[in-house]
């Protein structure tokens, strides 16, 4: 009898357990993982089976399981650094724990795969572009001329001209997309925003940091960065105006300037058919009555 209760309390422990599982997301880093002798797996879109199988059976079980992006580059650097074998289960759950505390990760809530993992490299992609921006903004430094810390001023620049951004209608759906030029690739940020009855703006404050930091990078290096707003709601068309960087500030565009960025090919060049419901407007000037735009050395 003693035996049996503790047999049911192991059991009730495992499902107070939370798990994290890392996936190899595509076929390269699976191929790269497949050098280590103890990785048994030799088809990406089997393991990818088991995987999705897995989780289910955990779901069912009512354990919690969150997912990140494993990456074996990353892998093998951590072990190097932690004086691991590489090529052992055991290293690979170790470094599987330190993605569950600050690597990309999502939890699995029934999704399929095929939905999970696009959201996956999404979150993976988000992370290292905060990262790089907040690097960027810490690199400027102080002013030769002031003092003054460049990349925290262009933060609370960035901040205040969201707010002004989102303050230019009345209540409903709106949504930010800002893009700053840099290498290897352009700086993608995204902001989703509701604006209640009351003017009050609801948010993500997780995106709402990324986002501002992405246009603080625009600030603080003069980048020709980019930002567009989409105004959405009930019974009205949709709105559309942007905004383009100079010389650290943002400039107005007018309707025509957004129309056509939305309705030229990106690659091709050729004009595009405007989408159906969409009024492509003149922005308002964000800038206007702050004739410095904030730290100008």
């Amino acid at each position: 009898m003693t035996h049996a209760r503790q047999d049911t309390m192991r059991r009730a422990l495992r499902r107070e357990v939370a798990g994290t599982i890392g996936l190899l997301a595509d076929e390269e880093d699976f191929a790269a993982m497949r050098r280590y002798r103890t990785f048994t797996f030799d088809d990406h879109e089997t393991y990818l089976q088991q995987v999705e199988g897995l989780l289910r059976t955990l779901a069912s079980q009512g354990r919690h399981t969150t997912v990140a992006l494993f990456d074996p580059e990353d892998y093998a650097q951590f072990c190097a650094e932690s004086g691991l074998n590489p090529d052992t289960p055991a290293s690979r759950t170790r470094f599987t724990a330190e993605l569950a505390s600050d690597g990309p990760s999502i939890p699995y809530e029934g999704q399929p795969l095929t939905d999970l993992v696009p959201d996956l490299v999404d979150e993976a992609v988000r992370q290292a572009t905060w990262e790089y921006a907040t690097v960027v903004l810490a690199r400027t430094g102080p002013c030769a001329t002031c003092g003054e810390d460049i990349g925290r001023a262009a933060f609370a620049r960035a901040s205040e001209l969201i707010t002004r951004a989102l303050d230019t209608s009345g209540p409903g759906t709106r949504h930010l997309v800002c893009s700053v030029p840099s290498d290897p690739e352009t700086l993608l940020a995204a902001l989703h925003v509701e604006i209640a009855a009351d003017g009050r703006a609801l948010l993500d404050d997780t995106e709402a940091l990324e986002f501002a930091t992405v246009l603080a990078v625009g600030i603080a290096t003069h980048r020709a960065a980019g930002m567009v707003l989409r105004s959405s709601a009930e019974g009205a068309r949709d709105r559309v105006q942007g905004w383009r960087m100079n010389g650290g500030r943002l400039q107005p565009l007018t309707a025509a300037e957004v129309f056509d960025a939305y309705c030229t090919d990106a690659l091709s060049g050729e004009l595009v058919s405007p989408e159906s419901g969409v009024d492509y407007c003149a922005a308002p000037d964000l800038e206007e009555g702050d004739p410095e735009g904030g730290h100008t050395h």
